[in-house]
């Protein structure tokens, strides 16, 4: 593994991850046709998924911070009304609902995930089904429930769209604001819930997949360090334009970058 593989891996990661393209697909594809690139397990690819979330929760740090004011019981009074409170514990626990579905799927799953994340065709072929779900996701033009419409059913929901996209290729972000949409939840609300359910998503995969970091040899912890900061880097900016784009309904345009890029590595896989 070297600087310049790095560097483009970090970039990848940290563009795809918050873009609905899938990451872990960009990453299977491109570590396949990286010859000289190596890892022990799936080290470097929690790395650089722990830059990202490093990224969502900088992005997200006030309204991490409302939140978990929101909890303390003697100070939320003071900082906000009773009804603001209600909004803020209410879209917390939607998030731990949301998170038991992948919690439950990746431990029981893990080694056949594994498995899946070898095959750069598996990934593609999920790639693709991405580039569906988010083409029919622009067809709904009736999307207008805010955060403070949202139910049970929708973090669920929403939460098992998120277990989905432990396949690779599957993009998580995809999957759970095209869920959110079809839910008739408005693009930035179903953004939003998307984004903040990744955190404590991606904290859990990382640390389930720690016990390779430990493989990782002393000489090349400085090339993880830069991964991670690519990646963190890259994902923040990639959110802020995100944002921009979601506004307009633009994700078919997403679509045909999975169609295109899933139905390439394809055909240069099967020749």
């Amino acid at each position: 593994m070297n600087l310049s593989t790095v560097i483009i891996l970090g970039i990848v990661q940290g563009l795809t991850e918050l873009f609905p393209v899938s990451s872990s697909a960009h990453l299977v594809i491109l570590q396949s046709f990286l010859p000289d690139f190596h890892q022990p397990g799936v080290a470097f690819d929690a790395i650089l998924h722990l830059g990202t979330l490093f990224a969502v929760a900088f992005y997200f740090r006030v309204d991490i911070w409302r939140m978990l004011k929101a909890l303390l019981p003697n100070q939320s009074a003071t900082l906000f009304s009773a009804k603001e409170i209600t909004s803020l514990r209410k879209i917390f626990i939607f998030l731990i609902i949301g998170t038991m579905p992948v919690v439950f799927f990746g431990f029981l799953f893990k080694d056949y995930l594994h498995g899946i994340f070898g095959s750069a065709q598996a990934a593609a072929f999920f790639l693709i089904i991405t580039g569906f779900l988010l083409f029919f996701s622009d067809k709904v033009t009736d999307a207008r429930r805010d955060e403070k419409d949202m139910n049970l059913t929708d973090s669920i929901l929403i939460g098992l769209a998120q277990a989905v996209a432990l396949f690779p290729g599957i993009s998580r972000s995809g999957a759970t604001i095209t869920a959110g949409i079809f839910r008739k939840l408005n693009r930035f609300t179903a953004a939003r819930f998307s984004f903040l359910l990744s955190l404590p998503a991606v904290s859990g995969a990382v640390i389930l997949e720690s016990s390779y970091f430990q493989q990782i040899p002393s000489s090349e912890i400085w090339l993880y360090l830069i991964g991670f900061l690519c990646s963190m880097i890259a994902g923040f900016i990639s959110l802020k334009l995100f944002f921009l784009v979601i506004r307009e309904a633009r994700l078919k345009f997403f679509a045909y970058y999975c169609w295109i890029f899933g139905l390439f590595t394809l055909l240069l896989v099967n020749k």
